[in-house]
């Protein structure tokens, strides 16, 4: 038996599954980040731990499974954060998560690299939420990097208060701003303008590779045999198509989480010379192009808090009323800065083209079609890099509604894929340490075991393009544009 693991913002999840990648059992545990400043996002590592232990034991007692039975554990998780460790890989403070901007200051003082210099060599862009910028700042305004033996993500922290090994894969390593797309190893440049030691950074490795094996304090903490596999694991963006079979190129996928991640497989490391998209090393031979997202989920949370309904499902029921182009009414996802048409972080939402004849109904279907809008912006800019994209497979809690899905086919012009499973992270974490452990020889057959394509469950769907909706969006998309680029004067007020 494998258990995979994925590090969310808000919860930990673990999953049973066996030789053949078949889900035995599963688990949640929650938790919450916390925001002791604007612009400031940490988590307690510590909720990672306890979360650890109480969904692996709930999971392996869902699935009837002992915990003598498992012989390889994956882990998954959140990027971009940033958590300093003493030489034992004890955390010496909170982590710095994706959402932390604190480092805005020293990003702007930086010098020996610019923005377009450090998008050539490491194909993303220069960004405060990187891994980089943190350390930066805990370099420059915290004590505790003058103790710190290395700085880990989430991923890399846990695997290493499992195993006792400091390493993480080239994905997660391509995160950090550190990292050269073409050389596939840490950049001397970088390191030296951004003033980090490498001896702090985790050793690189393939993310299906043995990291090692649990150690004593490992067992303990996830109540698991000591001895067993532990894969090096990888990122959540990367971990989740891949637990949902897409190891080759020719998809695109969307996942529908509080933020929207789209992207899509290539064969070489294309780079963005505009930044709406990042290229990062998945797995293989292939690059994972991505727009890492913005406020999706969270939009939809926001409209049912606002508008005081039941729910996520209620807002759906309603938006059904409306026509497709909620004659004339468009929505702007940028509640917490714009990631597209580009990146801009002064951005903000707004509904523009109100009128009497406007009611709740227009304004939910418009935050579901203003969502879909930015989607198309990156898969424009996918397809105009030659990136092949011939459908889109839709994950994450958002996928579970069928107007929304239906809305993306519409706007992007090509098929939608809602696989049985939507929430796939984890399975990819179990997909990695199957590997390792040499349960199964690579990733292909792990894939060929999940085979999204042809599983035939009951949740399983393929929405094509409504032809009678594709001009409507054409018009709706235009309008889109052209509201962002009047918006620009007053962005930042």
């Amino acid at each position: 038996m494998i258990v995979g693991i994925d590090i969310g913002t808000q919860s930990l999840k673990a999953v049973v599954v066996n030789e053949r990648m078949r889900v035995l059992g599963e688990a949640t545990y929650s938790y919450l980040p916390s925001f002791p400043q604007p612009g400031w996002a940490e988590q307690d590592p510590r909720l990672w731990e306890e979360g650890l232990h109480a969904a692996v034991a709930e999971a392996l007692k869902s699935a009837g499974i002992s915990p003598l039975e498992v012989r390889a554990l994956g882990v998954a998780g959140q990027l971009d954060g940033c958590l300093p460790v003493d030489p034992d890989g004890r955390a010496l403070c909170n982590c710095l998560i994706w959402m932390d901007r604190r480092a805005e200051r020293e990003m702007s003082a930086l010098k020996g690299i610019d923005a377009d210099t450090l998008r050539q060599i490491t194909g993303i862009t220069m960004d405060a939420g990187h891994m980089a910028a943190k350390i930066r700042w805990f370099m420059e305004n915290h004590v505790t990097s003058k103790m710190a033996a290395y700085f880990h993500q989430p991923v890399s922290y846990l695997v290493a208060r499992l195993t006792g090994e400091h390493v993480y894969d080239h994905a997660l390593a391509s995160t950090s701003m550190l990292y050269s797309i073409e050389k596939c190893e840490y950049d001397h440049t970088l390191l030296r303008a951004f003033g980090v030691d490498r001896r702090q950074l985790p050793k690189i490795k393939e993310a299906w590779d043995k990291a090692g094996e649990l150690n004593s304090p490992g067992a303990a903490l996830s109540g698991l045999p000591e001895g067993i596999t532990v894969a090096v694991g990888t990122g959540d963006d990367y971990a989740t198509p891949l637990g949902a079979g897409m190891i080759k190129p020719g998809r695109m996928v969307c996942i529908l989480g509080t933020a929207e991640v789209v992207g899509a497989l290539d064969a070489s490391p294309k780079i963005d010379p505009g930044g709406l998209v990042e290229t990062h090393k998945y797995f293989g031979d292939t690059y994972f192009i991505e727009n890492p997202g913005w406020l999706s989920g969270g939009a939809l949370e926001w409209f049912v808090n606002t508008f005081r309904l039941r729910g996520v499902e209620e807002m759906v029921s309603m938006a059904e009323e409306a026509p497709a182009g909620c004659e004339g009414l468009v929505f702007l996802p940028a509640l917490s800065g714009a990631m597209a048409p580009e990146w801009i972080e002064s951005a903000r939402g707004c509904f523009y083209g109100l009128t009497p004849a406007h009611g709740t109904a227009h304004m939910a279907r418009a935050v579901l079609e203003g969502c879909a809008l930015a989607m198309r912006d990156v898969f424009g800019r996918l397809i105009s890099m030659g990136v092949p994209i011939e459908s889109i497979l839709l994950l994450g809690g958002g996928a579970r509604s069928r107007l929304w899905a239906q809305i993306r086919a519409d706007v992007s012009g090509v098929p939608v894929v809602v696989p049985e499973r939507l929430d796939t992270s984890p399975i990819g974490a179990a997909m990695l340490a199957a590997v390792a452990s040499k349960i199964q020889p690579d990733l292909d057959s792990c894939a060929k075991l999940i085979d999204s394509d042809k599983t035939e469950g009951a949740g399983k769907i393929t929405l094509n393009p409504d032809p009678a909706n594709s001009g409507v969006y054409d018009t709706v998309y235009r309008a889109y544009g052209q509201l962002f680029d009047s918006l620009r004067p007053v962005f930042g007020m």
